[in-house]
C-alpha cells in the first residue's frame, strides 16, 4: 500500500525538484532558461508544410466561466467606444480619424477581463507557498501594483520552441479521461512510445486529457471552471522535472487532476512545477484542432509560438497560441 500523499510529500518533491538558486539568485525566467536560440533554430526546422494550428479559446462571452468561475473569474466583457451606428446617426460629428472630414469615420473597442478567464500562461508570480513564490521571493513582492518580480513579462521573448503533443487518451483508447484520472508517468512514456516522439530539454509540452472534448460533447462547459478534472498527478512530477521542459500545458482548468490526490493541500502540483521548479504552466488550451492535425500529419511535434500578452506586472496572461508543421 502506498503512503497518504500530504503536505509533506509536496515538500519533498518540491525540494528535489527545486531551480530555486540555479540560475542565479535574480532569476525570473524559471525553466524557460531552457528555451534555447538553439532550441528555436531546431524548432523552426519542423516547419515542413506550414499548416497553422491555432490552440486557444475564442476570447468572447461564451467561455468556460460561464458557469461562474471560481475567484470571481468571469468571462470576457467586449464593448463598443464608436460603431456604424453612430455614422448612420450622425453622432460622431468630429472623429479621430478625419477630423472636420464627413467622409472618413471609425470604430473602436474595450475589452474588460480577467487575465485567467480563457486559455493562458501562469506566470511565476501566479502562486506562493509558505510566503514565497518562485526563487524564494517574498509574497510581498506582489502588491496592489502588481508582481515586482515574477511577472508574466518575462516570457514574452522566449514562449517559441518544439511543441510536443501527449495524447494520453488516444494512448489508453478513449475519447476523453474522466474527471479524477490522475495522468502518471508511466502514461506520459506509453505516449511518447505510442506516438514516436522524445521529450527533452527546452520542449514546450501539451497534454491533452480530451475534457474539451467531453464539454463539447454534452453542450455545456458545466462545473470545467474548477470542478472535477482529470489531470497530471504527484506520480508525473519525476517525468516532467527529468525531461527540463521549458513549459506545461494542458486542456483543463487548473493543469492537475481533481480533486486533488492530497486533503490537506489544494492544486498540490502548482506549488511544485510554480513555485520550486520555476516551470512555466497553462491551462485552458485548446487541443482538439491540433490533435487532429497530429493524427492527421502522423507527427506529434511542431513549432510552437504562444507569448504572452507584454502586460506590465501581470501575473497571467492570455495568448493566442499556434502549431506550425
Amino acid at each position: 500500500m502506498t503512503a497518504p500523499r500530504t503536505i509533506a510529500t509536496v515538500k519533498e518533491l518540491g525540494l528535489k525538484y527545486s531551480n530555486w538558486g540555479r540560475w542565479g539568485n535574480d532569476d525570473e525566467l524559471g525553466t524557460l532558461n531552457y528555451a534555447s536560440p538553439e532550441a528555436v533554430v531546431r524548432a523552426a526546422k519542423l516547419v515542413r508544410t506550414g499548416r497553422i494550428v491555432a490552440m486557444g479559446l475564442p476570447i468572447d462571452d461564451t467561455g468556460p466561466q460561464s458557469g461562474g468561475g471560481p475567484f470571481g473569474r468571469f468571462n470576457p466583457i467586449h464593448l463598443m467606444i464608436r460603431d456604424g451606428a453612430d455614422v448612420v446617426a450622425g453622432t460622431t460629428i468630429r472623429d479621430f480619424y478625419g477630423g472636420d472630414d464627413r467622409h472618413l469615420r471609425g470604430a473602436d473597442d474595450v475589452l474588460i477581463m480577467p487575465l485567467q478567464s480563457g486559455t493562458q500562461w501562469d506566470a511565476l508570480a501566479h502562486i506562493f507557498f509558505e510566503g514565497k513564490m518562485y526563487n524564494g521571493f517574498a509574497a510581498d513582492q506582489v502588491s496592489s501594483k502588481g508582481a515586482l518580480k515574477n511577472a508574466i513579462t518575462a516570457g514574452c521573448t522566449r514562449m517559441v520552441g518544439r511543441g510536443v503533443l501527449l495524447d494520453v487518451p488516444a494512448a489508453l483508447g478513449v475519447p476523453w479521461l474522466e474527471p479524477g484520472h490522475a495522468i502518471t508517468s508511466e502514461q506520459l512514456d506509453a505516449c511518447e512510445r505510442r506516438q514516436g516522439v522524445k521529450v527533452g530539454r527546452g520542449d514546450f509540452v501539451f497534454v491533452r486529457t480530451g475534457q474539451m472534448a467531453q464539454v463539447r460533447d454534452r453542450g455545456a462547459w458545466g462545473d470545467y471552471a474548477g470542478g472535477s478534472a482529470p489531470g497530471l498527478g504527484l506520480d508525473a512530477v519525476p517525468w516532467v522535472g527529468d525531461r527540463q521542459i521549458a513549459a506545461l500545458a494542458t486542456d483543463t482548468w487548473g493543469m492537475e487532476v481533481r480533486p486533488n490526490e492530497t486533503p490537506d493541500t489544494n492544486q498540490p502540483l502548482h506549488i511544485i512545477f510554480l513555485v520550486y521548479m520555476g516551470l512555466w504552466v497553462g491551462e485552458i488550451f485548446d487541443l482538439e484542432a491540433v490533435a487532429e492535425a497530429c493524427a492527421e500529419e502522423q507527427r506529434w511535434e511542431f513549432m510552437f509560438s504562444g507569448p504572452p500578452l507584454p502586460i506590465t506586472r501581470a501575473v497571467g496572461s492570455p495568448l493566442t497560441p499556434v502549431a506550425v508543421f
